[in-house]
């Protein structure tokens, strides 16, 4: 489950402080988020019951989130890719209404080229000239550009724990 929260109802997550067992915890999840407590246990020096909780934690805080990654070709989607925004006005308001389309899968307020980088997977062209004319409509928007992922080389949510 992706989260759909705005990103200003995020910001205070970020200063979230992690000790080195946290840290090591996460890190067994990212290897292999269907490891057992007691296996991630033995691994950092806790008991089954008290990683439960720290994982808990972690997961209530929106620390981090577990979740199934699927390859979105396996799936019948044919185009991935992330669309450069350029606006004017209040960004963090039209990043959330495109954080609110539900096929957006990612929504980023940037400095550089474009304000906004939006990433999404389509089944089709169809879908993505829907999609991109949906974009386009959204006040404040000027400009798009698309960058279509022709193959996926690595893909890592190794973060945050070194």
């Amino acid at each position: 489950m992706t989260d759909r929260r705005p990103p200003s109802s995020r910001r205070a997550l970020a200063s979230v402080h992690l000790d080195e067992t946290a840290k090591q915890i996460i890190e067994q999840l990212q290897q292999d988020g269907r490891r057992s407590y007691a296996a991630i246990g033995k691994a950092v020096g806790l008991s089954e019951a008290a990683v439960r909780q720290r994982v808990q934690k972690l997961l209530d805080a929106g620390v981090m989130q577990i979740v199934g990654v699927t390859d979105p070709m396996m799936l019948g989607f044919s185009r991935q890719m992330m669309i450069g925004v350029k606006c004017e006005g209040d960004l963090e308001s039209i990043a959330d209404q495109l954080a609110a389309v539900e096929e957006i899968d990612y929504v980023v307020i940037t400095a550089g080229s474009f304000d906004i980088l939006v990433e999404l997977v389509c089944e089709d062209d169809e879908q993505l000239l829907e999609l991109l004319g949906r974009i386009r409509a959204v006040r404040g928007v000027v400009s798009t550009e698309s960058f279509v992922y022709l193959k996926l080389r690595k893909q890592s949510y190794s973060w945050g724990t070194r």
